[in-house]
């Protein structure tokens, strides 16, 4: 079984898996929010099923969360196993955006407890340049399964005030998976205040791949090793704008053996939201 990574060769491999589309477009444009159910219609990985991050992967925004709140655990469970969803069943996950939304499933099915689930180095760019199949059209619905209780991995999260207390008594290092000029608060296209957490460090997601695909393990191990200094990987809190980015980071740490980090699920545009809480611009601090 698979629990971070899987190639086009090991997917073609599997005996039935279940595969996931979760491609999305990340923007303030409300002509945008169905783009990625839009290119799924017009072709996907044979038997995948979509999964739309808004739809899907979130809850409704609420005055006091973020842009992508966790999705009800117990609705998301009905709905994956709907899709055929089992203990014994490997999942795998795809987008075109470098693992930015694949990775936001991929944590929140460990977050359900499911652990044979990997994202498709590549994406779905990689599946078309193998040559492999596609095919079209949109699956009808599946038909949720409620009734099993979702078990949930609460050491997985940390909260706001967790944070808060955390960074003032240096117990976490905060990894922001921005972009560098977002970090630094140059530039602020999706949310209302521009700007890091004080104390964060940045490391964006983007930094893990070359042409939409992952470094090799040892690359990335050292790059993580050279930010951790010292620090146990049990330290390190994941954060990004809204939550889903930075499990591209979290994926990419669980890749080469560093476990055990977690996630500010509400990330940047929760913690605006208060505004007592600090925000700095300026210089990546690494």
């Amino acid at each position: 079984m698979y629990g971070t990574l899987i190639e086009v060769d090991q997917l073609k491999a599997l005996d039935s898996p279940l595969i996931f589309d979760c491609r999305f477009v990340l923007s303030t444009s409300p002509d945008d929010r169905d783009a990625g159910r839009s290119a799924f219609a017009e072709g996907h990985i044979p038997g995948a099923h979509y999964l739309h991050l808004e739809d899907d992967l979130s809850s409704p925004i609420t005055p006091d969360s973020g842009r992508h709140p966790l999705p009800d655990p117990e609705d998301l469970l009905a709905k994956l196993k709907g899709c055929g969803l089992r203990a014994d069943r490997q999942v795998v996950l795809y987008d075109a955006s470098g693992g930015a939304f694949a990775a936001r499933g991929w944590w929140l099915l460990r977050w359900l407890g499911h652990t044979s689930v990997a994202v498709l180095n590549g994406g779905w760019q990689a599946w078309l340049a193998a040559g492999e199949p596609m095919e079209s059209g949109v699956l009808a619905d599946p038909v949720a399964s409620p009734g099993a209780a979702a078990h949930c991995d609460a050491d997985a999260l940390v909260s706001a005030g967790q944070l808060q207390h955390a960074l003032e008594s240096d117990g976490c290092l905060l990894v922001d998976a921005r972009a560098g000029e977002r970090f630094r608060g140059e530039v602020e296209p999706l949310d209302p205040v521009a700007g890091h957490v004080p104390g964060a460090a940045n490391l964006p997601f983007t930094d893990h791949l070359i042409d939409g695909r992952f470094r090799d393990a040892e690359q990335l191990r050292q790059r993580w090793l050279a930010l951790l200094d010292g620090r146990p990987s049990s330290e390190v809190v994941h954060m990004c704008g809204s939550g889903a980015t930075a499990c591209v980071n979290m994926l990419t740490m669980e890749h080469v053996g560093l476990s055990g980090s977690r996630l500010y699920a509400g990330s940047w545009s929760e913690w605006i939201r208060d505004p007592s809480r600090p925000v700095e611009t300026g210089p990546v601090c690494l």
